[in-house]
């Protein structure tokens, strides 16, 4: 896995390609910030911005994202289907454990790692197969609408490969530049990526013990509590104002929510936050209350319905690892 990171500017500039970014005003302000902040030669810098190419499909991917466009009732048939199930557990038997030493060392449910990396890439098998500059370079210098983020993640993208002497023109991940099994995006690599089997490298593209330690730190820095609740079902009371629904903050208690109009229906702490979100299911309008660790879900994908797809695959995979006593 570990391979020289090759900036030589003659084998560089040898790579043919439609179409590059050395001309780019935004591109040029990017690379003169490279030089100035963090080191990089500008041969280097303009050489690998001259060979990444804009992707139109990467563009038109960010304009229809899966939660945008379906209902939960379609959206859960993606990710909650028997073979992600089974090959699940599956997973689970083949990384024992990694899960085991993971969930005890990080405090976080084996069986929620097990799903986001089940959501995420299908257990490894879907990593993306897009060049990880050309997405990034692309949202960067051709997608306005989110250029700032996108500009900071081709950064950290940067010093993620010269860290781990990786070449950036190799290296491959989703059309929004997130990567290996647990599709980290650059910035989350370098905070959140570990070395877990401890042979000196956190790669979590191909190792899959460095990838359930990755994501199980990832939980656990965002404020996971083992044991506890992810979600509770609620009942709308009195009148509720459906403006106060499906935001990402947990900042109310259950009794707050009550004197709102939201009541869960299972009897929990009065004094534990939540968010109470919709889901629009096969019969009707569902209620829903997010507590701490469905909030822990959403900072990995800012969506409920992502959220509650990684929750329900995790408890359907533990149910099946319980009756085959793994």
């Amino acid at each position: 896995m570990k391979k020289r990171m090759v900036f030589a500017l003659a084998a560089l500039l040898s790579v043919s390609v439609q179409a590059g970014y050395l001309d780019s005003p935004k591109a040029k302000a990017f690379a003169d910030r490279m030089v100035a902040e963090h080191g990089f030669g500008r041969g280097e810098i303009d050489a690998l911005l001259d060979n990444a190419e804009k992707k139109q499909s990467i563009i038109d991917a960010m304009e229809r994202p899966a939660e945008k466009v379906k209902p939960w009732k379609d959206y859960r048939k993606i990710f909650i289907t028997e073979k992600r199930i089974t090959e699940g557990v599956d997973f689970w038997r083949h990384n024992r454990e990694a899960l085991k030493l993971a969930s005890r060392q990080y405090n976080v449910a084996p069986e929620v790692i097990v799903a986001i990396i089940g959501v995420e890439t299908f257990y490894g098998r879907i990593k993306g197969g897009f060049r990880v500059i050309d997405a990034l370079s692309t949202l960067s210098f051709d997608y306005p609408p989110r250029s700032a983020f996108f500009t900071r993640q081709l950064e950290e993208f940067l010093l993620l490969a010269r860290e781990q002497s990786q070449d950036p023109l190799k290296l491959t991940g989703s059309y929004a530049g997130a990567m290996g099994y647990g599709q980290f995006i650059p910035s989350s690599y370098r905070s959140f990526a570990v070395d877990f089997d401890g042979d000196g490298f956190a790669d979590i593209w191909d190792n899959r013990s460095d990838a359930i330690g990755s994501v199980a730190n990832y939980f656990a820095k965002h404020g996971w509590v083992m044991n506890e609740p992810v979600v509770a079902r609620a009942r709308a009371k009195g009148d509720l104002d459906n403006a106060l629904l499906n935001k990402l903050t947990l900042d109310k208690t259950l009794a707050e929510w009550s004197q709102l109009g939201v009541q869960a229906e299972d009897k929990l702490p009065a004094d534990i936050k939540a968010l109470p979100f919709t889901l629009e299911a096969e019969d009707g309008e569902q209620l829903w209350l997010g507590l701490n660790n469905f909030y822990v879900i959403t900072r990995y994908n800012r969506s409920t319905m992502y959220a509650m797809a990684v929750h329900q695959l995790s408890q359907l995979i533990l149910e099946r690892v319980g009756e085959s006593n793994l």
